[in-house]
């Protein structure tokens, strides 16, 4: 089979595609073929060993694993024989954001992990392009109590995270307030948003209205400037610890202060986040964007597009 390998930390150029042996599963794993799985912000920090705190759950001198991949989507080949939760040609997607090794053709893993069914109606793609970002719009919005009729506002409303937020907050009945580029004004609206800033004409901290949460879905402003854009209890949380980690030091420090605060919520419970994207299928609440799509040949170039910063919503990695 074909799998993306690399055995140091370091830039795209490091990976290679190279033929390896197919895994067997053990008693208690499944194998599966892999459809698709996604290239995204968690895998190049698996990637670069960047920020350093990563290497804790990867491998401190070099990566635990040899291959990428922290999502993926397929079917079941084959279970092991203490396997009784899944069965050969069930159509699955799991992730695991410590990485599982899964850009490549077949994932061999143990059952217990983070894994749900995929609906028929749900593609290997969208399947795969709804573990990552999903997952952490769950664990920004379960921290809250988000009320219908509630003011919020998205910063990045077309990256992954803030796509699905935005869904996900419109099926709760909030006014969604989100930024993008000109051209994907009328794609943000669609996902729910009822007002969208066009932020290459406007800068959305100029703001006259206030809201009961920012979020920075794209780790691209701060508290400071938000600030004044929060409603007196308001709350500001962003996707990444800001610069000079400081979102982490306030989320400690401003509740102590009373009114405006940070939260800066730790992902947890992967297997409830999972569940919960299941539901939201189920009922049409979500579908996540696709921006872009790589052959596993060109997984090098993947990363580099998605380091870029430039993506919109999720870039698909493709096994076939």
């Amino acid at each position: 089979m074909k799998a993306a390998i690399r055995l140091t930390y370091g830039p795209p150029e490091t990976l290679s595609i190279r033929e390896v042996e197919k895994p067997v599963p053990s008693d208690n794993e499944i194998l599966v073929r892999v459809h698709a799985s996604t290239v995204n912000r968690t895998d190049v920090a698996v990637l670069t060993g960047k920020p350093y705190i990563m290497r804790f759950f990867t491998g401190l001198s070099k990566p635990t694993l040899p291959s990428t991949g922290t999502d993926f989507a397929g079917i079941v080949e084959a279970v092991g024989n203490n396997v009784q939760t899944f069965k050969p040609g069930d159509r699955v997607c799991g992730f695991d954001d410590q990485g599982l090794g899964s850009h490549a053709q077949y994932l061999a893993l143990p059952a217990t992990k983070a894994i749900i069914t995929i609906p028929e109606n749900i593609t290997f793609e969208q399947a795969a392009a709804s573990m990552e970002a999903a997952h952490y719009a769950i664990n920004f919005l379960n921290k809250l109590e988000i009320k219908a009729g509630q003011n919020v506002l998205v910063n990045g409303g077309t990256g992954a995270i803030g796509s699905a937020m935005i869904q996900m907050l419109k099926n709760k009945g909030a006014t969604v307030t989100a930024t993008c580029r000109t051209e994907h004004l009328e794609q943000v609206r669609a996902l729910g948003a009822q007002k969208v800033i066009d932020y290459t004409r406007e800068d959305f901290t100029q703001e006259n209205q206030q809201y009961e949460y920012v979020f920075d879905a794209v780790g691209k402003s701060t508290f400071g400037k938000c600030k004044h854009l929060l409603k007196p209890c308001g709350i500001y949380i962003s996707s990444e610890l800001g610069p000079g980690w400081q979102n982490p030091f306030l989320a400690l420090y401003t509740p102590l202060t009373g009114g405006k605060k940070v939260l800066f919520p730790l992902p947890t419970n992967i297997k409830a986040s999972l569940a919960h994207i299941r539901e939201m299928w189920e009922q049409g609440a979500f579908l996540p964007m696709i921006d872009k799509r790589f052959p596993l040949e060109n997984i090098a170039e993947a990363f580099t597009y998605v380091a870029s910063g430039q993506k919109v919503g999720n870039v698909v990695l493709t096994m076939d």
